[in-house]
């Protein structure tokens, strides 16, 4: 009888190596996973899909109890090998002399991770798959004017406004880096001085600055690609929808 043995595939995209700001072409490469990340629910599942006589929740907890039993080992320092991988207490940073204490600043825990013989071999078994180089998904989806809750593009002046999309967090050098206003005939731009409320990769809440009655576009120059990772080069990411300050008397603006 023939043996189809079953295949496994990595699709993975190619994009900009943000470690050698010298070098403009080498790529690093990121493995595309999903749409779902495993957890111990689906874990149980599959093992009673796979036949198990016991009970879905009799099996959860067993699975349940396994990862606690991880956890509190190696929160006591112990090293732990599963049939995957083994896990190795660690400690990051360094320390000024043989008498320093740990400096919570400086030194952090950690866990170093080792593949298992029997994972090193699966990974034999894995045919890579180039998708090419990865899309730009960073953009501005929308913007509220948060004095009025409006989302139609007008805004107001030395109020907050809330910038949601993907990748917009500003990071990087800030002599090049921030929030700028660009007025409509592309002659000016001001740039939003106060420290941000909040900026995270997905959502930025940042004052207006005192603008003039008008219409703007609203872009962020950031280096920032995601987690502590930076582009060697800042990008410009602009809002497709106009922005607009008016109603009542021009304000005496920094335009």
């Amino acid at each position: 009888m023939e043996n189809f043995e079953k295949e496994y595939y990595w699709e993975f995209y190619l994009r900009d190596n943000p470690l050698t700001k010298d070098d403009t072409n080498d790529c690093v490469a990121e493995v595309k996973t999903g749409p779902k990340t495993l957890q111990s629910e689906d874990i149980a599942k599959e093992i009673k899909r796979r036949g198990s006589e016991s009970e879905y929740e009799t099996i959860l907890s067993i699975v349940s109890q396994a990862n606690g039993i991880i956890e509190e080992n190696l929160m006591n320092g112990v090293s732990v090998m599963t049939d995957l991988c083994q896990f190795t207490p660690r400690i990051t940073g360094a320390f000024p002399s043989s008498i320093s204490s740990f400096n919570p600043a400086v030194n952090k825990l950690t866990l170093d991770t080792v593949l298992s013989k029997r994972m090193r071999e699966a990974l034999k078994k894995v045919k890579p798959i180039s998708l090419g180089a990865k899309p730009d998904v960073a953009g501005i989806n929308l913007v509220t004017d948060t004095a009025t809750g409006l989302t139609d593009g007008s805004i107001t002046a030395n109020d907050d406004i809330r910038i949601e999309g993907s990748c917009i967090k500003i990071a990087g050098d800030e002599s090049i880096v921030g929030i700028f206003f660009v007025s409509e005939d592309g002659k000016t731009t001001v740039k939003v001085s106060r420290r941000l409320t909040q900026n995270d990769p997905s959502c930025i809440l940042a004052r207006v600055p005192n603008l003039a009655n008008g219409t703007y576009t609203l872009r962020i120059v950031t280096q920032f690609i995601r987690g502590n990772a930076l582009l060697k080069e800042a990008r410009i990411i602009e809002y497709k929808k106009q922005l607009t300050v008016g109603g009542g008397e021009e304000r005496p603006g920094e335009l």
